[in-house]
């Protein structure tokens, strides 16, 4: 459970939106958080904290002149407790008043009283998202060192369509759980690839992989966790973008190598994931190929770039970091990649041991050895990995 120990403070203001906020409290008990719920009393006209009562399993707090907090100060004592206090939704109305250090009520005393971070998630309608006043006030926030929590875009309650939806209660789990990472590499770009890659035979068929993506995109928000810039090229997969990544989506071998070498001068880190097929046809059929004797005919193969390989013969490249997925013989392959392709870190697995599947176990090569880590979930296994990284980046 990510958030074992913690606790939050959830404040919910005036939205409809309030109701995707009691997902959330579930979502956060499961991850091994203990939540205080406070609110808004516009709040309680869209859900009732009998709800985040049963959900949390504490009283919920919606008067700052509450008898049972004993000193009569529940703006004081509901955030020493807590390691964050996050508010979601959090209204136009809201997000006004603690950009201007207004506190006329529990919740908006509570932030300004708080000594803890503060992370908002927005909630509101497109037209008063974009409103002038509203985004001077994120600007205040964010000077505030405030984490803004999104907003989404998407259909919005009064029925239109555009910025200013919440994000969902899973996303925003994601980004407090990436709230609590140390920021190793704040400031840092990082690039990486992941997925397989899909090289045409003919309009239907292609040499490809059985690569999930699922250990780059791990690695990516990983990454993204630890405070970096993050590009993601990924081939042909189906997973979920990480939140505040950019993707770029590729389909070849020379796409991606194409994708890669657009940007990677500028990166402090290029991590190559994807398992990039080693040969493409030399020529791909323009129409399906039949399989009567007549048309059938060998496929002629000509060798891919090699990505990993280009960047770390840059100029100036970044910090370079190769996987070698193999089926034997790991350390030996492993050793035999890193020198050859001249790069400081491979990071080696069997693909006996996870490939394409949620845990894995992977062993660490550079200049000190070999380094296993303890078998895991990828992205447990992604964060270790991370922390490697900076570690090398620092002694660059």
């Amino acid at each position: 459970m990510e958030l074992t120990g913690k606790h939050i403070a959830l404040g919910v203001s005036g939205g409809i939106a309030a109701y995707k906020a009691a997902e959330l409290v579930r979502l956060l008990i499961k991850q091994g958080a203990t939540v205080q719920v406070a609110m808004t009393e516009a709040a309680t006209h869209f859900i009732t904290p009998v709800t985040f009562q049963a959900l949390s399993g504490n009283p919920v707090f919606t008067d700052q002149w509450d008898p049972r907090v004993a000193n009569n100060m529940a703006h004081i004592d509901l955030s020493r407790a807590a390691d964050v206090l996050l508010i979601a939704p959090a209204s136009a109305d809201f997000l006004a008043k603690v950009a201007n250090g207004l506190a006329d009520d529990l919740l908006s005393t509570l932030t300004l009283a708080r000594d803890c971070p503060l992370l908002v998630a927005p909630a509101m309608n497109q037209q008063m998202w974009e409103n002038a006043a509203t985004q001077r006030n994120i600007v205040t926030l964010r000077s505030d060192g405030i984490s803004i929590l999104g907003p989404a875009c998407g259909e919005q309650a009064c029925g239109e369509n555009g910025l200013g939806r919440m994000l969902e209660p899973e996303e925003i789990l994601t980004e407090l759980i990436a709230h609590f990472q140390p920021r190793l590499l704040a400031g840092k770009k990082v690039l990486l690839t992941a997925g397989p890659t899909f090289e045409a035979i003919d309009p239907v068929r292609g040499i490809t992989n059985l690569s999930s993506g699922k250990m780059g995109f791990a690695l990516a928000r990983a990454a993204r966790e630890a405070g970096a810039e993050v590009t993601l090229v990924c081939g042909p997969v189906s997973q979920p973008t990480p939140s505040g990544i950019k993707r770029v989506d590729v389909t070849s071998a020379h796409e991606m190598h194409a994708a890669v070498m657009q940007c990677a001068a500028a990166q402090d880190v290029f991590i190559g994931v994807a398992a990039v097929a080693d040969y493409r046809p030399k020529l791909a059929s323009e129409h399906k190929i039949k399989k009567d004797g007549a048309s059938a005919t060998p496929i002629e193969l000509v060798q891919n770039p090699d990505i990993l390989a280009d960047v770390a013969a840059l100029p100036a490249p970044p910090l370079c970091v190769g996987f070698a997925a193999e089926s034997r013989n790991l350390a030996d392959y492993a050793q035999k990649k890193r020198a050859a392709k001249k790069i400081p870190l491979i990071v080696g697995n069997l693909v006996q041991h996870g490939f394409g599947g949620d845990d894995t176990m992977l062993t660490l090569f550079d200049d000190d050895g070999a380094t296993p880590l303890p078998p895991g979930p990828k992205l447990a296994l992604a964060r270790a990995l991370i922390e490697h990284i900076a570690g090398l980046l620092a002694r660059r």
